[in-house]
């Protein structure tokens, strides 16, 4: 252990050193100038340090206060060596930081058996500060591992619905890339833009509650096929309901709201501005873009200019206006991510709400 040791009386500061040399094979620094004691401290964590109360420069009391503010100096043992009894002095280096007091002239014997104490009350400090940082690290393992665990799963089953509504290309993926840029633009922080990024794979997982022959049908859907495949919203509700992560209980906001419509035209509960969640009003703007882009059995992919002039003339009724503000924001990145082919240069004609609302 290091041990260091404070005065600027030569003969002390060797006798010090010696008697606490006898205890055992410690790593000792001796220092007759507080100052210089000092800088040695900002650089170096000693685990014992002993002061002398009179010395020039600065008193005993005067370098433990200067010492205790250092990040590394906060908890060690430290002992003022003082021939005063003056019971104003000891209060003011208990208040400074002093942990012990051994009075001048030094007995031996009474020193080495407070060091060695302090030392084993440091070792056994240091060995639950260890511990306590090691399971710390332990604990921000598991949960970095139970987090990935829960994305996985639900990239997984984005992907098992996606396969089953017919997609083409990875819509999910896409999807929750725009909402995390949307959410960035929103000013959201680090950890919403995550939880939404991985939550939004999940938007559509009620569509595992709807009949094959509406789901996968090649043309447009009727006004009664159309009520049916509008339950998927209220189907996936069901399935995250009641999640005990951050995770699960974004998903199922998103998975509830994000067929809901700025101006309150939208379903299942026809809910209006803020009162809409604001991750379903996010997911909103990328399931609509995305599904523009995207070729459908009965339909081609919209170009990415015309899925944009789209949502621009959505904002303040389909679509939060600040979410709209967001997605402008992020062109650049959200056009990149899209990577529209050529071949698109053939604007088809425009989809309509209609179309989208499965």
């Amino acid at each position: 252990m290091k041990v260091l040791i404070v005065d600027d009386n030569h003969t002390y500061l060797m006798l010090l050193r010696s008697i606490v040399h006898n205890i055992g094979n410690h790593a000792i620094f001796v220092f007759s100038n507080p100052l210089e004691a000092l800088e040695a401290a900002g650089s170096t964590e000693f685990d014992l340090v002993l002061v002398d109360y009179m010395m020039p420069e600065m008193d005993g009391i005067a370098f433990i206060q200067a010492l205790r503010q250092l990040p590394n100096h906060r908890d060690q043992p430290i002992v003022m060596v003082t021939t005063a009894e003056q019971r104003e002095t000891r209060i003011a280096a208990l208040d400074a930081g002093a942990t012990d007091f051994l009075r001048k002239p030094i007995e031996p014997v009474e020193l080495r058996v407070r060091v060695q104490n302090l030392l084993n009350l440091r070792e056994a400090q240091t060995a639950m500060r260890d511990k306590a940082t090691w399971l710390a690290q332990a604990v921000r393992q598991a949960t970095r591992e139970l987090s990935e665990s829960q994305r996985d799963m639900a990239r997984r089953l984005g992907r098992a619905i996606e396969c089953r509504d017919g997609h083409t290309g990875d819509h999910v993926a896409r999807m929750a890339a725009l909402c995390r840029l949307i959410a960035e633009g929103l000013g959201l922080d680090e950890t919403q833009c995550d939880t939404i990024y991985a939550a939004a794979p999940m938007h559509d997982v009620g569509k595992i509650g709807i009949p094959d022959h509406i789901l996968q049908k090649p043309s447009r859907l009727s006004d009664e096929e159309m009520a049916v495949m509008r339950t998927h919203v209220s189907i996936g509700e069901a399935i995250l309901a009641n999640g005990r992560s951050a995770l699960m209980r974004c998903a199922e906001r998103i998975a509830s709201s994000h067929h809901e419509r700025w101006d309150g035209q939208g379903y299942p509960r026809g809910l209006a501005g803020d009162a809409i969640p604001i991750e379903g009003r996010i997911a909103a703007v990328a399931d609509v873009f995305e599904a523009l882009c995207a070729d459908r059995v009965y339909r081609p992919g919209q170009p990415i200019e015309t899925a944009r002039a789209f949502i621009r003339s959505g904002s303040g009724r389909h679509f939060d206006p600040a979410c709209v503000a967001a997605f402008e924001a992020n062109w650049n990145k959200i056009a990149a991510l899209m990577q529209a082919p050529s071949s698109q240069a053939a604007s088809p004609a425009p989809v309509t709400p209609v179309a989208l609302a499965s």
